[in-house]
């Protein structure tokens, strides 16, 4: 039987459903990542559009939810916005990064259950955003990358030293010779990813000075190392358009 639960939401992906519905994946705080069917949303009327738009994803929302753990498709009772961004639906750097974010927790988010500590830092990650200049920006997707892999469990090993120039991918350390696999950065790439790795508050990213082609590498070796870590992971569909977009 479902009980009933108040609990806050990002959303991550929706899809339509029948005339008027949309199933909605969102990433709640209480019970993780969960499936919820939302009628009429889709229909407009005399007091104004639909309230689709609430779903789209990295939106941020409240919700009163039934909750059956003997079911994949949820129900949702009540919600409403949790935090109403003031620039990423509407800014295209920001818009962009977002889209990014959302793919790859997408793709890295396979089970259900709860996790806190991945819900709090996905919630600040989006809020730091929305606030972020045009610099902290360029270089955010890069953060969000590293640090999301820590909260996994599969981080990168921090110890650089001008010995240990190397990044291993593969091994996700630093070493001192070149890996006889392809996955690895060399200099300066992987002072750069020491350099990240230490940068624990968004706006530090600002200090980080990258051309476009550093970015474009380092984003994908990132790429290659969630692809080495999480089975089944394949490419990111937003890379591409992140790239043009923050050049």
């Amino acid at each position: 039987m479902a009980s009933i639960h108040k609990t806050k939401g990002i959303v991550l992906r929706n899809i339509k459903y029948g005339e008027t519905s949309i199933i909605a994946a969102i990433y709640t705080e209480l019970f993780g990542l969960q499936s919820y069917l939302i009628n009429g949303v889709r229909t407009s009327s005399k007091k104004g559009p639909g309230k689709a738009s609430l779903f789209q994803p990295g939106a941020m929302l409240d919700l009163i939810v039934y909750h059956n753990d003997l079911k994949s498709l949820q129900r949702i009772k009540e919600f409403k916005w949790g935090h109403l961004y003031q620039h990423i639906f509407s800014d295209i750097f920001k818009n962009a990064v977002a889209l990014f974010m959302v793919e790859l927790l997408t793709k890295t988010i396979k089970q259900p259950e709860q996790n806190a500590d991945l819900f709090y830092f996905i919630e600040d990650a989006f809020l730091h955003l929305d606030e972020s200049d045009k610099n902290v920006v360029a270089n955010y997707p890069l953060f969000f990358s590293l640090h999301l892999a820590t909260i996994y469990g599969f981080r990168l090993s921090d110890q650089y030293t001008a010995q240990n120039n190397y990044l291993d991918l593969q091994e996700g350390e630093f070493v001192h010779e070149q890996p006889v696999h392809p996955y690895f950065l060399a200099e300066p790439h992987s002072y750069t990813t020491s350099q990240l790795l230490k940068t624990m508050q968004p706006h530090e990213l600002s200090a980080i000075q990258l051309n476009k082609e550093a970015r474009r590498i380092l984003m994908i070796a990132y790429q290659q190392f969630y692809a080495l870590h999480i089975q089944d992971f394949g490419t990111m569909k937003t890379l591409p358009v992140l790239q043009e977009v923050l050049g």
